[in-house]
């Protein structure tokens, strides 16, 4: 993935400051847009045969989306007998999707067009415990210069989508709300969401990371085609993402997947974040890798890692993954180790779940193949034979960028759902729907009611560093 594309070609005519008009055929449209968003239908007749619609009302709803702007027509396509066909698509460059994902210590910023196909990406370390005013300026400003990388405005978004390390709970009701950040407790108090609405006058998608991975992967990823599959995030938190016959299972509070905190078969005294020892996370997330890396590079039980400490002045598991590559031994059993903790959960999801693919993703999970030998041993070796028959695991092919596709396909699924679709389609865009309005003008209250009685402190922004994809 490069940091950015050449020209973006976006239609300017399909923003806020279009009117509402009115078409007898409105009710219509939704359905074709669709369809052809689905590439469930590709040509008129497959519209006529899939909407049940005449010909005559075909055309004249065609004729209405190629002048809005949403669809166009292509070449041509493959004839059985007779002329061939003109082909229509639906234009994914109409609207943008600015799409973040929040690590421990990463941001991860993108933007996306309506297919979720990625236009940007930017990755970047960040500190831990930042202020949520600090946060919020930084990633304004890394959307800002994505936006003018690819020679586009704020007005040519239509959603924004963030992803979130803790769990999100789905608030009722309209798409275009501002969803709650109650979860992540240095930003419950502060209008973050209202924020961004405000400032990019667009709807804001909030979802856990692990959710949008996983619906990353299964769209776009090595997932395709699958249409059950778990995804395990390794990294100093251990999660699971579940498409269960191809959707996303969030659970009753929205945390399904924290497999971290599935106590192992291994005794042990470290103490868990959730407070319990013998947590999978407490023994074998990145955290406790590079705490057991520490001993034995004071102890001198490895070599290479007492080299790395003494040259960092500290050790992470990054270091242990590379002395592993290395051939260092003391860290290639640490792995293993780790591998057949991590199997053992894996194997009880695999069991009760039934998936046909596992994908791990994480640093850890994608460095070297120590780890996911010993995944895929301790699974097969402790899963029933009928569940692994046909079973793979793999790693994730696209790695943290699945996240950022995973947020941009949630934010354009809620506008293209049918009820919402039908609130904005006469219009073009989906910045005209009147539940948008409304929301923009809830959030505008807020603010004002904040800043009145709290002045947010004025944080200058750095430059946008560049560290690649």
């Amino acid at each position: 993935m490069q940091e950015a594309t050449k020209e973006l070609p976006v239609s300017r005519g399909n923003t806020r400051r279009q009117t509402r008009r009115a078409d007898p055929a409105w009710h219509g449209l939704a359905s074709i847009v669709g369809l052809l968003r689905s590439r469930d239908a590709c040509t008129r007749h497959d519209i006529e045969r899939h909407a049940g619609l005449g010909r005559a009302a075909v055309a004249e709803r065609l004729t209405t989306l190629l002048d809005l702007g949403l669809i166009e027509e292509g070449g041509l396509g493959p004839t059985s007998g007779g002329r061939a066909p003109r082909l229509l698509r639906f234009r994914r460059e109409a609207g943008l999707v600015p799409v973040a994902v929040f690590g421990q210590s990463t941001l991860g910023i993108g933007v996306a067009d309506l297919s979720g196909r990625l236009l940007f990406e930017h990755h970047e370390a960040t500190e831990r415990d930042l202020e949520p005013a600090e946060i919020e300026r930084r990633l304004t400003t890394l959307f800002d210069w994505a936006l003018e990388q690819l020679k586009c405005g704020s007005e040519d978004v239509w959603s924004i989508a963030i992803a979130v390390p803790g769990p999100v709970e789905e608030t009722p009701g309209s798409v275009f709300g501002a969803p709650g950040l109650t979860n992540v407790p240095a930003w419950k108090n502060y209008p973050f969401v209202e924020r961004l609405m405000v400032r990019y006058r667009a709807s804001v998608c909030l979802r856990s990371r692990i959710q949008m991975t996983a619906l990353g992967e299964f769209r776009a990823g090595g997932g395709k085609g699958a249409k059950d599959l778990l995804v395990i995030d390794i990294g100093r938190e251990i999660k699971a993402g579940v498409i269960s016959n191809g959707q996303p299972h969030a659970g009753a509070q929205g945390v399904a997947g924290m497999i971290g905190h599935i106590a192992t078969a291994e005794k042990s005294t470290a103490l868990c974040t959730c407070g319990n020892t013998g947590c999978l996370e407490a023994q074998a997330g990145a955290s406790a890798i590079a705490a057991e890396g520490l001993r034995a590079a004071r102890e001198g039980s490895s070599d290479d890692l007492a080299l790395a400490l003494d040259e960092n002045g500290r050790l992470t598991a990054t270091d242990v993954l590379i002395a592993a590559q290395q051939g260092d031994s003391f860290s290639a059993d640490l792995l293993a180790r780790c591998g057949r903790l991590m199997g053992g959960a894996i194997a009880g999801l695999v069991n009760t779940l039934n998936p046909s693919l596992v994908v791990l993703t994480g640093t850890i999970a994608q460095s070297g193949d120590i780890l996911l030998a010993s995944v895929r041993e301790t699974v097969y070796r402790h899963s029933h034979p009928l569940v692994t028959r046909d079973l793979q695991i793999v790693r994730s092919e696209l790695g943290r960028s699945a996240g950022l596709v995973g947020a941009a396909l949630v934010a354009a699924d809620k506008l293209f759902e049918l009820d919402v679709l039908r609130g904005w389609i006469a219009a073009g865009s989906p910045l005209a729907h009147p539940d948008l309005e409304k929301a923009l003008a809830r959030a505008e209250r807020l603010l004002e009611a904040t800043d009145a009685g709290h002045q947010t402190p004025s944080i200058e922004p750095r430059p946008a560093a560049n560290t690649g994809s």
